[in-house]
């Protein structure tokens, strides 16, 4: 199950941030990450998850001519009766995870199964604008999931030089994460410079993405762009005009930390940061998942997330997905804040000589 574990935990950041959480199937998702007891399939079952699988790839995957290429890859391999000799339903689940990234690289793209039967899929309503209309909507378990992984700011101190560092981990939507933004915010706002440190990030909503970011532009700002292939047209996400926290403004260096586990809406972040030139990024590429999925039932026992959006910056027309957000400086991650804080004091001492030297 650990596999599982690492591929889940930004799909399920998306999700329970608000993103597609009122359709009862999410209510059902957690089974598919507690232990599962054996589960036995003929090829009854096995041919109804790879259809089903098929048809929602080809009717929701975010770039159409690649799920074709899909659908006749698992056609093949079908036809060569790779799938009836698999008889046991997780490995199935798994075997099918591999085989469509290998056509199609997708990180937000996995198929799993649980031991108890999952519901029909149903659309879900608009997304929940506040705390109660969220927790209205979703039962226990999902709450104390999200609850777990609401705090997005770990850590905030003042380093030497009158360096502020921010730890932060996720983006949950605003009406969760705006106090505690905002709080940071406040604490760091009379810093001279401010490391950012998303290693490890688990991803998030888009909206708490762009919330952050409005602390460091002092006009409204575009920031990215998200695509639906149901609907045709993109969302485009602005920077806030109103905060609850200090500004940081536009002047001051910011320098921010990455990793491999930096993922998502984390990248979302990172990304959008760089492309503005509001930050200098340090370490190594990240994760590289920038298409929103969402999940499928394609079988009794078998669920797919399938990536439907893709995010598009209006500055750079493209995005991180597979390769993550390359850093402008390469470091080591165990190393990176050591790099950062270098830097950073450096710059803060050749800015503070150029301004005396005006004088």
């Amino acid at each position: 199950m650990k596999k599982k574990w690492i591929v889940i935990v930004p799909l399920l950041v998306l999700a329970l941030a608000g993103i597609a959480v009122t359709m009862p199937i999410w209510a059902h998702l957690w089974q598919m990450y507690v232990p599962q007891p054996k589960v036995a399939i003929d090829r009854g079952t096995s041919r109804e998850a790879i259809d089903g699988l098929i048809t929602q790839y080809n009717r929701h995957y975010v770039l159409p001519d690649k799920a074709k290429q899909v659908e006749a890859f698992l056609r093949q391999r079908q036809q060569e009766g790779i799938y009836d000799r698999v008889t046991d339903a997780e490995q199935l689940a798994q075997q099918l995870t591999d085989d469509v990234q290998r056509i199609a690289p997708d990180r937000h793209m996995m198929v799993g199964f649980s031991a108890d039967t999952f519901p029909p899929d149903s659309k879900g309503g608009p997304r929940p604008e506040t705390q109660a209309d969220w927790e209205r909507r979703n039962n226990f378990v999902m709450r104390q999931i999200t609850y777990v992984m609401a705090n997005p700011v770990d850590k905030v101190e003042q380093l030497d030089g009158n360096i502020g560092y921010l730890k932060i981990s996720g983006f949950p939507p605003p009406f969760i994460s705006g106090r505690r933004f905002a709080a940071a915010m406040d604490e760091l706002a009379g810093t001279d410079g401010l490391i950012m440190d998303l290693r490890g990030h688990r991803g998030g909503n888009p909206e708490g993405v762009a919330l952050l970011i409005s602390y460091f532009v002092d006009q409204r700002t575009r920031l990215n762009d998200i695509w639906d292939r149901s609907t045709g047209t993109s969302q485009q996400h602005w920077s806030v005009d109103k905060l609850d926290g200090k500004r940081y403004g536009s002047k001051k260096p910011v320098l921010i930390l990455v990793d491999p586990d930096t993922k998502s809406a984390g990248e979302e972040f990172v990304y959008t940061m760089q492309a503005l030139k509001r930050a200098t990024v340090i370490g190594a590429p990240t994760w590289g998942g920038a298409h929103p999925s969402r999940a499928f039932r394609i079988g009794e026992h078998f669920l797919a997330f399938i990536p439907n959006r893709r995010a598009i910056n209006p500055i750079t027309g493209s995005n991180w997905e597979g390769a993550g957000v390359i850093p402008d400086i390469a470091a080591a991650p165990d190393k990176a804040l050591g790099v950062a804080e270098d830097l950073l004091r450096r710059r803060l001492e050749e800015g503070a000589a150029l301004a005396a030297a005006r004088q």
